[in-house]
């Protein structure tokens, strides 16, 4: 974890990390990068939900890890993987938490992809 502080999420911030129940595709063109019934949905205050799904569900030989980081005052330092190929959309297109603070502990060695670069299929139960 950085040296950088870590804000608590509450009222003015609110953040919740639940089951999505169903299953959840994520598809880079026509190929499969992950295929879960275990992904995690990630609600922070008026953003979108983000889904976040377990590194055992992805197929992580296709993923290419970069040097890119970020930070986030509630959730940490976030690593960043790209997609297959090199085109625009596939660099830098997922984010992991790999020590997310301890209020999203659970997202943990999970990924997320930004959905305007891959096809996030989520069919509820």
């Amino acid at each position: 974890m950085s040296s950088r502080p870590v804000r608590i999420p509450g009222p003015d911030h609110p953040i919740t990390v639940t089951p999505a129940g169903g299953r959840v595709v994520v598809r880079f063109g026509d190929q499969v990068i992950a295929d879960t019934r275990h992904a995690l949905s990630l609600k922070e205050a008026s953003y979108p939900a983000v889904l976040y799904i377990p590194r055992e569900d992805a197929d992580m030989v296709l993923l290419r890890r970069t040097e890119h980081t970020t930070w986030c005052p509630y959730k940490g330092e976030a690593s960043y993987y790209s997609l297959p190929g090199n085109s625009e959309a596939a660099i830098n297109a997922i984010w992991t938490y790999e020590t997310p603070s301890e209020y999203v502990a659970a997202i943990g060695n999970h990924l997320a992809f930004y959905p305007d670069r891959v096809t996030i299929e989520h069919t509820p139960d």
